[in-house]
């Protein structure tokens, strides 16, 4: 291993080269010992999230629930015990005999409170339309995690055949806790799928197996790594189960795309004579600069979500940061330690040499230097179809309809789901949809009463229920006109909220979780899309140079997120496709779900936008010459651009597998944003409009040059040339 004490070769190898490759093997033992220690810190992370983590923690209606939880258990039940009779009624002796039984058995259970039946209080909507099913209510106490292990501890011994009875168990702890299984569940099928598929392409990427299990390798690295760091948040704020999918996919393509690039400009040095140590340095310079950049404008896309409440989209932000980092930081130290230790053995086991035997040898991405050429020579025609194409496909989301999150997420089979389906089907009343309003302060019975008909005469409501009185508290159910979460119950929110009362109200309830969230959302988005638009425009122009550049890639990837967000409504929300895709149009959108998969899908955006950018603004550095240098980039980068984003795709595709709605809609959505960058923006309009615009393409004022020139970081390897310094002014279009 002669290459790898070879003493450094004069300026071509930094200090950041020697740091990570003095001790090659020592530092690739340690990574296998972490990652060990990661298998075991981070297993069991998914029993430990919670299924929720919509509402907002400061908003009214949290509020409401917990102190309607903590004074009126009853108020809130969120365990449902759907008992059926059979071809009997409900009200046969035997039935309401062993119907007692169970309500008794379930309110000695330890964690469970505020326990009531139809048996004990005969309210008609507790009873089914057809007198053959009935239900069972509870408050099972304690967060996601408390509540989860109640319920597998009580739920086998209640559900099933009790005599004449057969018993479900559904309610809004039951669907929570279904979700976080199905999701475990599906995650392990999805890798199972994304794994060898992903193999495979990197084969006929690399043609090497070698090089190919490298980008895999730091990919299940920076998976496991993600795990563990999830695992420890958990001990200190809630996380979201959700957060588990972004973590594989964001592992396994990220750390592909990164090492994709290192491995791809490691063997382009190789073959260009340098020596292994050598070509690690130059390739650490260069695209090792890149990556990191690269790796920045993800995290901070992803670090948006954190002026959120929500904790469903923070979790996402921790899970996406920390599993950025982790690719980053294992394709800058340990795989430049690896290249190191194999040499030029990254080329072994070419399993595409008897394909290339006897076929002419030509210029690696000839095709994509014509396909630059022609786009270019015909710019103006690319630039407006693209826009027009991509702004046509983003059409539907201007019907969007925002909603929440319920059982038909789950499958049609999924017990939780049946039982709500029951409920929706068969009972009175919409169940779900009622508001509860808490009324906190001392009042008399006529003024608790002069309340409720102010109430009940407001255009939105349809009947009030109560009050509950106990001490200086009481409550309302208020069951609004229209769907659970329809237009008309959100209106009846804001006119319960506003109605005069001679004590404090707080209302909540589905509608009203509703309500707030989407004030919370549309409070602090302008917060979150100035974040990730102002530290985008820093981070390209410091790898640039350039001010219009960084305009150019906002403008250019928020319009690649276009097609993605028309088929969420398309087919997500007006329901085509949904016999092909396997699941149930609710008829709208959960409402940070845009959110989230805007700031994912930006991030990878301008993940292969910095890869392209760097390599067209290296060689224009070199030359000086615009278009040259706009169809080199696009020569040196398209085929690994592309191959990454169809690698990343299928990742998201195999998410996309999942039997919950929302998460299939996250990985298909994702893979469609990422697949129209790759092959429509990256290749047809970014040539374009660069194109359109020029040498003023690179233009800086006077001091924003100098800026660059002593905090910008290129990867380049020399400072530019006299014929691109003075390129820098504005010259016409050419």
């Amino acid at each position: 291993m002669s290459e790898v004490n070879s003493p450094p070769d004069g300026p071509r190898v930094g200090g950041w080269t020697r740091f990570v490759t003095a001790r090659p093997r020592l530092s690739l033992l340690v990574a296998l010992v972490l990652t060990a220690l990661a298998v075991f810190v981070g297993s069991g992370v998914a029993d430990r999230m919670g299924a929720g983590g919509w509402e907002d923690p400061a908003a009214q209606s949290t509020y409401a629930t917990k102190a309607l939880e903590r004074e009126f258990p009853g108020s809130q039940p969120n365990l449902l015990l759907l008992v059926d009779s059979g071809r009997a009624s409900v009200d046969d002796p035997a039935i309401a005999a062993q119907a007692k039984r169970l309500t008794a058995r379930l309110a000695d259970e330890r964690g469970v409170t505020g326990v009531g039946s139809y048996w004990r209080t005969p309210s008609p909507q507790l009873r089914a339309k057809d007198g053959h099913e009935a239900l069972i209510a509870a408050r099972v106490t304690g967060d996601d995690k408390a509540a989860g292990e109640t319920l597998d501890r009580i739920a086998p011994t209640l559900r099933g055949a009790h005599g004449p009875v057969r018993v479900s168990v559904g309610g809004p702890v039951a669907v929570r806790h279904e979700i976080q299984t199905t999701i475990g569940e599906d995650l392990v099928r999805a890798e199972m799928i994304a794994l060898p598929i992903t193999l495979v392409l990197l084969v006929m990427v690399f043609g090497s197996a070698v090089a190919a299990l490298l980008p895999l390798g730091i990919g299940i690295v920076a998976i496991l790594g993600t795990n563990a760091v999830l695992r420890g948040l958990t001990e200190v704020t809630d996380v979201s189960v959700f957060a588990m999918n972004l973590t594989t996919a964001l592992g396994l393509g990220l750390a592909i795309d990164y090492a994709l690039f290192i491995v791809r400009r490691f063997r382009e040095e190789l073959t260009a004579g340098a020596e292994p140590l050598q070509a690690v340095g130059t390739t650490l310079r260069t695209a090792g600069r890149t990556v990191l950049f690269s790796a920045l404008t993800v995290a901070v896309s992803l670090a948006a979500m954190l002026v959120f409440p929500q904790y469903f989209l923070r979790s996402f932000a921790y899970a996406g940061i920390a599993v950025v980092l982790l690719a980053a930081g294992a394709a800058l130290i340990l795989l430049p330690a690896a290249l190191v230790l194999l040499g030029h053995r990254v080329n072994a086991l070419d399993l595409r040499r008897l394909m290339r035997r006897g076929a002419p040898r030509t210029e690696p991405g000839r095709g994509w230097a014509r396909a630059a050429s022609l786009v270019m020579r015909r710019a103006p025609v690319f630039a407006l179809a693209t826009t027009v194409g991509l702004v046509l496909l983003g059409l539907p989301f201007l019907g969007v309809k925002f909603g929440t999150a319920d059982d038909r997420q789950l499958p049609t089979t999924a017990e939780s789901r049946i039982v709500q389906q029951h409920l929706r089907d068969g009972f009175p009343g919409s169940p779900g949809g009622g508001l509860e309003v808490l009324a906190e302060g001392r009042a008399t019975h006529s003024q608790y009463a002069d309340y409720r008909k102010r109430i009940d005469g407001l255009p939105g409501v349809a009947r009030v229920e109560g009050p509950l009185v106990k001490g200086d508290a009481a409550y309302f159910t208020v069951l609004p006109k229209g769907e659970a979460v329809g237009q008309d119950a959100q209106r009846a929110v804001h006119e319960v909220r506003a109605a005069d009362a001679p004590f404090r109200t707080s209302v909540t309830g589905t509608a009203a979780v509703l309500v707030d969230s989407k004030d919370a959302i549309g409070d602090r988005l302008p917060w979150a899309a100035g974040i990730i638009a102002v530290v985008t425009l820093l981070l390209v122009f410091l790898l640039t140079g350039s001010v219009l550049i960084p305009l150019q890639a906002v403008v250019l990837n928020a319009l690649s997120l276009t097609a993605m967000f028309g088929a969420v409504v398309w087919v997500f929300q007006d329901g085509h496709l949904s016999g092909v895709l396997n699941f149930t149009s609710t008829g709208d959108i959960e409402t940070t779900l845009p959110v989230l998969m805007f700031c994912v899908a930006f991030g990878l955006s301008m993940d292969y936008g910095v890869f392209l950018l760097s390599r067209i603004k290296e060689e224009y550095d070199h030359t000086g010459d615009h278009p040259h240098a706009v169809r080199y980039g696009l020569q040196r980068t398209g085929g690994l651009i592309t191959a990454a984003a169809l690698i990343l795709a299928v990742v998201m595709v195999a998410i996309g597998t999942s039997r919950v709605a929302n998460t299939k809609m996250l990985g298909l959505g994702i893979a469609l944003a990422v697949l129209m960058d790759a092959m429509i923006v990256r290749s047809l309009l970014v040539p374009a409009v660069m194109r359109l615009t020029g040498r003023a393409t690179w233009w800086a004022p006077g001091p924003l040059r100098r800026f660059h020139a002593r905090f910008g970081i290129s990867e380049g390897e020399s400072a530019p040339a006299p014929m691109a310094e003075q390129a820098r002014e504005p010259q016409p279009v050419a």
